[in-house]
Order: C-alpha cells, then sequence, then structure tokens
C-alpha cells in the first residue's frame, strides 16, 4: 500500500505557527515554537528532521505502508522533507507547499526538484490568493513538466485543523480553488500529474467534470471527507462509486491526510475506505491500483 498524502509538521512548520500566534503568559513555555506550538495542541514536538522522518518510517512500518509522499506543509521548509528523503530515499516521496507569489519562484522550484529530490509541488489558491489563471501558476506546471514531476491543486472547502485548534483565524478566498481552473491548466500540460485531494472538497460535481476533461487529473482520496455534510444524501460510499464510474480506478490514489503525533498514521481512514471499496464490490485488481499501483506511475518509481 502507498499513501500519496501525509504532511511533515516539521519542527519549522511549527516555528512558523507560532510566530501567528499572541504572546501567551505561561511559566511552562520554553520559547521555541516547534517545542510550545505541540505542547499547546496535546501534540508530540516533532524533534530534528531526520528523527521525524524515522518515525514516520517506523510507524508506515508498523501498517505495511510501503511508500508515502511526505509534504512540507509551510511554504520555504523544502528541506526538511529533503531531509526525509535522504534518510529513506526508498520509502519517501517528497512534496512542498509553494506560494507562487514568492519572488524567486522558479529558482524555488528548480531547487526543489533538481536539487532536493522533491517529486511534487502543492498549490493551495484559497489560501495564498493566486488564482490558476495567473502567469505565475504556468511557471509551475511548466517546471513541473520539466522535471517529469507532479503538481497537487487543493480546491473546494479548506479548513486547517491545525489552525482552528490554535484559534488562528483562515482567511481563506475559496473561489479560487475551483476544479474547473485546474482543468484548464492541467489541459495545456497533458503530461504533468494533477491530484485534486480530497475528492475536490465539496466541488466533487466539478471535480468529475474536471477530471474528465483533462485525463492528466488524479483523484486523491484522503482525510475524513467531512465536506460531504454539505451535500445532504450524499456518503462516502457514493462518493467512491461515482468516481470509479466517472474517471476509473486508474485515476483514483490513496491518502490518508496523516499528519501529527502520536495520532500517527491515519489508519482507519483507510479501513473505511478498504470496506467500502470491497462492499461495491469493487475487483481486486482495481482496489490494488488505487491503494498502490497508480502511486507508481504518478511518481515514475
Amino acid at each position: 500500500m502507498n499513501d500519496v498524502h501525509c504532511h511533515f509538521f516539521s519542527s519549522s512548520f511549527y516555528r512558523a505557527l507560532a510566530l501567528e500566534l499572541p504572546e501567551i503568559d505561561l511559566p511552562d513555555l520554553s520559547g521555541d515554537g516547534a517545542i510550545d506550538v505541540p505542547a499547546l495542541l496535546g501534540w508530540d514536538a516533532p524533534g530534528d528532521d531526520g528523527a521525524l522522518a524515522d518515525r514516520w518510517v517506523a510507524e508506515w512500518d508498523r501498517h505495511r505502508v510501503e511508500r508515502g509522499v511526505l509534504i512540507a506543509s509551510t511554504p520555504g521548509d523544502e528541506s526538511a522533507v529533503a531531509t526525509a528523503i535522504g534518510r529513506h530515499p526508498t520509502r519517501v516521496v517528497g512534496a512542498f507547499m509553494l506560494n507562487p507569489a514568492t519572488p524567486d519562484l522558479e529558482q524555488r522550484l528548480d531547487n526543489a526538484f533538481a536539487n532536493l529530490g522533491l517529486r511534487m509541488v502543492c498549490l493551495f489558491p484559497a489560501m495564498h490568493g493566486v488564482p490558476l489563471s495567473d502567469a505565475r501558476v504556468d511557471l509551475v506546471f511548466a517546471a513541473a513538466q520539466a522535471h517529469r514531476c507532479a503538481v497537487f491543486v487543493h480546491c473546494g472547502l479548506l479548513m486547517l485543523g491545525v489552525r482552528g485548534k490554535l484559534g488562528l483565524p483562515s482567511r481563506f478566498d475559496l473561489q479560487l480553488g475551483d476544479p474547473l481552473a485546474v482543468a484548464t491548466v492541467a489541459a495545456r500540460y497533458p503530461d504533468v500529474p494533477v491530484v485534486i485531494p480530497h475528492f475536490g472538497a465539496g466541488l466533487f460535481r466539478e471535480a468529475m467534470m474536471a477530471a474528465s476533461i483533462a485525463p492528466n487529473i488524479y483523484l486523491d482520496t484522503s482525510s475524513t471527507n467531512r465536506w460531504i455534510q454539505f451535500q445532504p444524501g450524499l456518503t462516502l460510499r457514493d462518493v467512491l462509486a461515482t468516481a470509479i464510474d466517472t474517471v476509473g480506478s486508474s485515476r483514483i490514489l490513496f491518502g490518508s491526510d496523516s499528519s501529527f503525533f502520536p495520532r500517527g498514521w491515519h489508519a482507519t481512514i483507510y479501513e473505511s475506505q478498504l470496506a467500502l471499496l470491497e462492499d461495491l464490490g469493487v475487483e481486486a485488481a482495481d482496489r490494488q491500483r488505487m491503494f498502490s499501483g497508480n502511486f507508481s506511475q504518478v511518481f515514475q518509481l
């Protein structure tokens, strides 16, 4: 089994969050966001990047996960995931969040792909306020094409649990996360695998339309898919059945959206999705594609 969606919550990630928190007058704070923010959340501090990578791989071993994508979950944290790749090159596929408005966009892309060995760039249009029609997004896709890498584009509802737990605002422009806009740019770069997570996160119909138009679009099954609550009567079973009927099992990728410890790898996501697929009578070969084979195809392993 392979997992296309795990977040690498490194020390740099927590320190970036700490910069957004108001000053908290607690005597037991260390002054290091990499320790204090996890403590406020009741989570484990990540330690150094190498130790965190080792912990992820040990966790995957425990759950029989052969390979996984680790996403650098704050812009500029590419080197943290590069450390994980260096320690576990046959297990970790590296991905990184990127704001296309960064002034050193092309250099950052080239460094991540060519020098650090990362295989997927992750765009969050609603978070960073850059429309998919922006010329800088084309630069991202062009770099992915040149390096034979993938692009992940978050669409629909964007709710970051860690921000909510810390009481931080999420000032996102959800209008920018439209799967139909993904289809437009994906069609210009047909050799670039494009991953839309969470079945479009509430824009399921649009995600199906986009994937029907652009055959290089893949759907990632990750998380609990709580967006379904906004579409009364729809179930995850319905979503899986419709996605398979619409785009086929060859363009669906299993993802767990795992992120923090001590919870670790989100095994219940895998278990519930596998049970639904078995209940739907999805053949073993199709399940194998979704849980493993498509991952290898997208990342050319």
